[in-house]
């Protein structure tokens, strides 16, 4: 149960219900329509704590419209399920009115969901009287709901935080929603995926939440993708229910440095978990080392070799750069294709860790089809 407040309630939005008067000799008449949503008002609101700084009564409306749509909440027909927010920005909260006490209820569903960074708290207020709700509309939140178009799991419904969930920050904007999924992807299936854009434009916000299928990589993949610098941004990835000040000693900033080159070049590639035909090597060559015709060859070679005391080889491909200087996709990688996975198993054991000069060799599965392309 949460504070009630009294206070005048500001932030009213085109599709609020307001309370129309007429006259009715000198007793003002309020529409039926005006009754009936004050006396529901207690179902159709919801508490939303640990709010932002940033937060506005606009920017909260905005985005829980926005989720609710994309969750299946929506029950009340087209248009925006929020119809009022009220903020008090000293403690942080909000109280987020809804067209409906069925959609109240579905919003129940989004506790611990990520608003702009943070992971907020969506609960009833106190004023909620749970047995007259219950004649006003289903107290509980849709079993149906889409949860995971948002990041959520469905058994986050009731109140859960969901720890397991990934706030991935820093995203360079001009990235696609399947390329960011490919990047997380490196290290599991998702089980939930949400890129969060702008409402207006439909361009990214540069931020993303995730849920792995298997909660064991999650601390894997924030540990390596944390700190990581793509273009002119650096990437923040932690779990949602971190929050967003965490110390970071410096021993962890150089084993961050040490893994962006890792983790970059895990990006498009399969979990080492699934076996295929295919080795991918990564850390070996170098764009330059590549140029050279003579060198180039002497390294297929070489591949070649320590590729075949695994098993039977039936192809070695190492891309080069092209001529023009145009980015040329899989450069810096070796791929060696086994006549069986048993051969590639040996392989990717027998090559991951390795050192080549200075540098850690990486080893992971490669999805054939993808091969097959190339």
């Amino acid at each position: 149960q949460i504070p009630e407040t009294n206070a005048a309630v500001p932030g009213m939005f085109p599709n609020m219900f307001s309370l129309a008067t007429g006259q009715l000799g000198a007793l003002p008449v309020m529409p039926v329509q005006a009754m009936t949503q004050q006396a529901t008002r207690h179902a159709r609101r919801v508490y939303v704590g640990g709010l932002p700084p940033t937060a506005n009564e606009q920017s909260v409306a905005t985005f829980f419209s926005q989720v609710m749509a994309a969750i299946g909440g929506n029950t009340a027909g087209p248009g925006d399920a929020v119809v009022n927010v009220y903020i008090n920005h000293e403690k942080k909260f909000a109280f987020v009115e809804m067209r409906s006490v069925e959609e109240a209820s579905n919003a129940m569903a989004l506790d611990g969901i990520i608003f702009e960074g943070v992971p907020v708290k969506v609960r009833r207020p106190t004023d909620y009287n749970p047995a007259l709700a219950a004649t006003l509309g289903p107290s509980q939140p849709n079993p149906n709901l889409n949860l995971a178009a948002v990041g959520l799991a469905s058994g986050s419904t009731g109140g859960l935080e969901g720890p397991d969930r990934i706030f991935v920050g820093g995203l360079p904007y001009y990235f696609t929603e399947a390329q960011i999924r490919e990047l997380l992807e490196s290290f599991g299936p998702l089980r939930g995926f949400n890129l969060v854009k702008d409402r207006e434009t439909g361009n990214s916000k540069g931020y993303a939440f995730c849920v792995y299928q298997d909660p064991s990589v999650t601390d894997t993949a924030c540990l390596t993708l944390n700190g990581i610098k793509m273009g002119d941004k650096t990437l923040t990835v932690r779990r949602a229910s971190e929050g967003t000040s965490q110390p970071k000693p410096e021993q962890e900033n150089i084993l961050l440095h040490a893994q962006q080159q890792i983790a970059l070049q895990r990006f498009m590639l399969q979990p080492s978990g699934m076996p295929t035909k295919i080795v991918c090597l990564t850390e070996v060559v170098s764009a330059d080392e590549l140029k050279d015709d003579e060198e180039y060859e002497d390294i297929l070679e070489d591949m070649r070799q320590e590729g075949g005391k695994f098993g039977k080889l039936a192809n070695v491909i190492i891309p080069r750069p092209r001529l023009d200087g145009e980015p040329a996709p899989g450069v810096g990688k070796v791929f060696l294709e086994y006549e069986d996975a048993e051969g590639a198993s040996k392989a990717r054991s027998g090559m991951n860790g390795r050192r080549f000069g200075e540098n850690q060799v990486v080893a992971v599965f490669y999805p054939e089809d993808r091969f097959a392309q190339m």
